[in-house]
């Protein structure tokens, strides 16, 4: 009831105020309402920007935006986006098709300030430096800090998600801030202009498929990207924490990925201490005999530092840096792991910046790790593949409480942290780490496609994967990790999602149960086609850990799943 009155008293005053203001589709419309805005999609209200400049807004109309621009990874390779901008002394505002993006460029400070009443359906993360926390479904929230994205469902089956993009020099991240129902942006270090304050609006299948972060951001920064390229990578951290200071571990995992045919395998941390005299250089040079690309780990060495693992304190510096990446290039490391990074601030910020420039001179593609969540580097910075800013499979390594949770986890990520970018989960174990796990086997393969990253670590023991049905492991080795096109075919956060992923000609699609119980998943696949195709079928078996491999001639409406269960198909 109380949800229900203060959006009628929000209707009530958009109705006397003046004419609304559109997106090109006509589906999202905003009201000045004194010093903040009114949101509405399809005639209701689901956004109260409660404030968001110091004085009275009067918009007006300031052009039409076109935008037509190429990712080397991602959800959708070609992507195409048209708003209508409109200005009111230092605010600029942009409706899109699917929802609105706004920042302060003069005549600061910010003041923006987001109303969400109570009862409103929410899944929200807890603010912690490095974005690793579950997404509970709750209908109110305790005062206190709060990570992006933020998931709101202020109307049945609408849907809006807000988080931020294009942070540039001499500007730090932000995160919300309440008191009651009031959710403030505060930025670590404020400054004017503000990056872009993004809403993402509509169907869950609206905001899944959005492009919306990337689209405000700033264009690719790199003269030449043909040197980046997606792929799988084999991991050495889930099984063995300190694996890379051993070289016959690291040999394991490059047979692997020689083996399945993995362009990449990551070294972890550790490497400059490697046992009985082995180096680095030793282990660079067994990856690339086999045909094996590395990538190597180091401590970014501004969050965790004391009792850390190294390499510590050779990227800080301009010049260390710039002779560190040197040396890897020369010795033909394809890539670099960034890890434990300290917050939002402009100091953060800007190290990131200045490494990933620094390892495009270089040829180098860069994974963060312990790091801020994606907010449009991907496309300024094309070499950077993918971030972790997600409690991931990691965590089975660490606390027990991972392994009741991680199906319902599972099933609310692609609503919530996959939304805005590249997400290094460390997907599709099968064998168990310091805690086991309770999902399965199929549900573990989805993920590597229900999880979208430029980098997909695939995390568990070599063994277990050569261990799998032959099909299963073809599958890995074919296993595309930048895609065409992104549908999302069905689900609803932490309860179950269904996502089709295209790449050249052959769709992928995956699905998992997030719950405890068995489910049957519609499959709405007609966008397909429904000629006979050759689709291969990848499902559970029926006792635990077993597989049903089957093939198919058509797409089918429906799959039953098992409780935390899942499927797979790929369909050429």
């Amino acid at each position: 009831m109380k949800k229900l009155l203060s959006l009628i008293i929000v209707a009530v005053c958009v109705a006397g105020a003046s004419a609304a203001i559109k997106s090109p589709n006509g589906k999202i419309t905003v009201t000045e309402r004194g010093h903040g805005l009114v949101v509405s999609y399809g005639q209701q209200v689901v956004l109260d920007i409660a404030e968001v400049a110091s004085s009275d807004i009067r918009l007006s109309y300031s052009g039409r935006v076109k935008d037509d621009y190429m990712m080397l990874a991602g959800k959708r390779s070609h992507c195409q986006n048209v708003a209508n901008e409109y200005r009111s002394g230092g605010l600029t505002l942009r409706l899109y098709n699917d929802g609105i993006a706004f920042r302060l460029e003069a005549d600061g400070p910010e003041q923006t300030a987001y109303r969400i009443a109570d009862g409103t359906r929410r899944w929200m993360q807890r603010w912690t430096d490095s974005y690793e926390g579950f997404f509970p479904l709750t209908t109110t929230s305790r005062d206190g800090r709060w990570g992006y994205p933020a998931l709101l469902e202020p109307q049945e089956g609408t849907f809006v998600l807000l988080t931020e993009a294009n942070i540039e020099r001499g500007q730090s991240a932000s995160s919300l801030r309440n008191e009651g129902d009031l959710f403030r942006v505060v930025a670590d270090d404020p400054s004017v202009p503000t990056p872009w304050r993004v809403a993402i609006i509509g169907t869950l299948a609206d905001v899944v498929q959005s492009t919306l972060v990337t689209d405000v951001s700033a264009p690719c920064a790199l003269a030449d990207t043909s040197w980046i390229r997606p792929g799988t990578v084999s991991w050495i951290y889930w099984a063995y924490n300190h694996g890379s200071n051993d070289i016959n571990i690291i040999r394991k995992y490059v047979d692997m990925a020689h083996d399945l045919r993995l362009p990449y395998v990551l070294i972890d941390a550790e490497w400059d201490q490697m046992k009985e005299g082995h180096t680095i250089e030793e282990a660079i040079a067994y990856a690339k005999e086999r045909g094996v690309r590395p990538m190597i780990w180091y401590n970014s060495s501004v969050g965790w530092v004391n009792g850390a693992p190294t390499p510590k304190f050779r990227l800080n510096k301009p010049e260390d840096r710039e002779r560190e990446f040197a040396w890897c290039e020369q010795l033909g490391v394809a890539g670099v792991k960034v890890d434990f990074f300290s917050g939002d601030n402009r100091m953060n910020m800007e190290y990131c910046i200045e490494l990933m420039e620094c390892a495009a001179r270089h040829h180098l593609l860069i994974n963060f790790h312990g790091a801020t969540v994606p907010r449009g580097w991907q496309r300024t910075y094309p070499n950077l593949m993918t971030t972790e800013g997600v409690y991931g499979a990691e965590w089975y390594n660490n606390v027990p409480t991972f392994t009741r949770a991680a199906a319902a986890h599972n099933a609310t990520l692609p609503f919530t942290r996959n939304v805005i970018g590249p997400m290094d989960y460390t997907p599709c174990t099968f064998s168990d780490s310091q805690h086991p796990h309770i999902t399965t086997h199929a549900h573990e393969l989805a993920l590597t496609v229900l999880f979208e990253s430029g980098l997909q670590h695939l995390a568990d023991r070599p063994e277990s994967y050569m261990a799998q049905p032959e099909a299963v492991r073809r599958f890995l080795s074919d296993l595309p990790t930048a895609w065409d096109e992104t549908r999302l075919v069905g689900g609803y956060p932490g309860q179950c999602a269904v996502i089709a992923r295209r790449h050249g000609r052959t769709w992928y699609v995956a699905g998992i149960n997030g719950t405890d119980e068995p489910m049957t998943l519609p499959l709405q696949l007609g966008f397909i086609g429904r000629k006979k195709k050759n689709i291969t079928l990848f499902a559970d078996g029926a006792e635990p850990a077993t597989w049903s491999i089957s093939n198919v001639g058509q797409c089918p409406k429906s799959l039953e799943c098992k409780a935390r269960g899942g499927f797979v198909m790929v369909v050429e």
